[in-house]
């Protein structure tokens, strides 16, 4: 699986769900899946698709302010 974040801090993109914190972060199955989201929102400049193993866990725990444990997944669709 693959997030998309923010090249600039790693801050993976979330989804806003009521009552749920931190909000879920959005994945994609594929890098390939990932990058052509980027590129159709004219975002190649700003994100970056990253595969989700424990190093990125960790980094996107960080950026968000959260225990890595805290972490959820919204698959995209959603």
């Amino acid at each position: 699986m693959y997030a998309i974040v923010y090249k600039s801090d790693g801050f993976p993109i979330c989804r806003q769900v009521a009552g749920v914190s931190p909000d879920p972060v959005v994945t994609w199955n594929t890098e390939v899946a990932a990058k052509a989201f980027i590129s159709s929102k004219g975002g190649d400049a700003d994100f970056q698709p990253v595969q989700l193993t424990d190093d990125a866990m960790d980094k996107m725990a960080v950026a968000m302010g959260c225990p890595v444990e805290a972490i959820t997944f919204d698959p995209y669709p959603g």
